[in-house]
Order: structure tokens, then sequence, then C-alpha cells
């Protein structure tokens, strides 16, 4: 076993993280045996207290099997082990989307609007060219994904708020997979460049209200396709 010496002020985590790290890349399978207390105490340059901690730590993870008189042992992680937590993964990541949806539908509608006042006639040309590339890239059969995030780039820029934009620059940058995966399935791409059209031409007769519609409405469609259900816009009880 190639093991490293600890500097960590959190000593026992330290150990976790390197046995996990080897379990991981396969260097420890199970039914292997660790080596005792005080071999491993020596070898990571630590107390023997340490190791017992780190030992605890592992066996509540399932990770390895402390059998008194014999040692530890790192077992045998069975596909349900592995499936649970993916599917957890999976739940919580589907919730941090809803919630990034949410914070789009809060703030985007809200940066057209402001573009509708304030985009200046250079920023309408930009977004008026984005919205010919996207179109020419629909018609060859492609996504036009970067056009979609270029167009809702141009917007924030237009709408001449830097900290409204960065936060919701921030938003885009984190939802990038789930945009892709929407303007993959079938139709999308056009209905995204329709309503890309929808939202500037409000834009662009200075119609702050269509905008604001228009871009809510684009949202909603968007999320509706990722999240497979129709978004609740409506304030949920309970939560603050």
């Amino acid at each position: 076993m190639e093991l490293a010496p600890i500097k960590s002020t959190r000593i026992y985590e330290e150990i976790v993280r390197q046995v996990k790290a080897m379990i991981a890349e396969g260097r420890l399978k199970g039914g292997d045996r660790l080596p005792p207390e005080r071999d491993l105490a020596e070898k990571f340059v630590v107390s023997r207290t340490s190791v017992r901690e780190a030992l605890r730590a592992l066996e509540s993870l399932g990770l390895v099997e402390i059998r008194p008189g014999e040692g530890t042992f790192v077992r045998q992680v069975s596909i349900e082990a592995l499936v649970e937590p993916l599917a957890l993964l999976l739940v919580s990541q589907r919730e941090a989307i809803g919630e990034l949806f949410e914070a789009r539908r809060l703030l985007e509608p809200s940066l057209a609007a402001l573009a509708a006042g304030r985009a200046t006639p250079e920023e309408l040309q930009e977004m008026e060219r984005i919205l010919e590339e996207q179109a020419r890239e629909v018609a060859a059969g492609r996504t036009g994904l970067a056009q979609d995030a270029q167009f809702h780039t141009a917007i924030a820029t237009a709408a001449h708020n830097r900290a409204i934009t960065r936060i919701a620059h921030a938003i885009m940058d984190l939802l990038t997979q789930s945009r892709e995966d929407a303007l993959n399935t079938p139709g999308r791409p056009t209905r995204s460049h329709e309503d890309h059209r929808r939202v500037l031409a409000a834009i662009a007769t200075r119609d702050a209200d269509g905008a604001r519609r228009a871009m809510l409405e684009h949202i909603q469609a968007v999320e509706g396709l990722v999240l497979g259900a129709e978004p609740d816009a409506t304030p949920r009880r309970g939560r603050r």
C-alpha cells in the first residue's frame, strides 16, 4: 500500500479520503484486509486514535467491515449499494434544476423588460444578428445551442444592470446541460427560435410588458421539457 503522510488539521477525515480513493481506483478491493491499526498509524504518520476514528467513519459509510479479533476488511459493494445513492443524487439534482428554473422565471423576464427600455440600436442589431444565425443553424438541422445562449446573454447585457446580469449568467451556466437536452427534443430548436423572435419583437418596440410575458412563456416551455411537467408558478404554502 502506498500511503502519504497526513497533513491535515482534521486528520481522520484525510485518512478516510485516502482510503476511499484507493477503493475507487481499485487499489483496494472487496475482501482485502487493511493493515493493523498500528501499521496504519505508522504509514500515515498519525496517532492510532486518528486511525480508529477513520475506520469507524469508513464502517459507517459501508466501505469497510471491522471484525473483532480478525481485522478490518474492505466490503463487497453490491449493485443496490451503488444505485441507491445515485437515485438520491438524481432526485436532488432534479429538485435543484427546478429551483434554478424558478430563479430564471423570476430574473429573465425582468431582464427582458429592462432591455425593452434600455437596449441601444447597436444591441438590438446584435440580437437580430444572433437570431439570423440561429435560424440558419436550425434550418441546417442543428440545435442552435450557441446562439440560444448568445441571445439570452445579449438581452442581459441590454438590461444594463450588472448585478442582475451576473446572477442570470451563473444560473444559465448551471443549466447548460439541461438546455442542451431540451434543444435536442424534436421540433424544439424551431420553437425556441420562434420564442426568441417574439421576445425580440417586444424589446424592439419598447414593449416591456410584452417582453416580460414572452420571456416567461419561453422559459416555462423549456422547463416543461426538461422536468417533464408544467412548472408551478404559484407560491407554495409552508415555504419561505
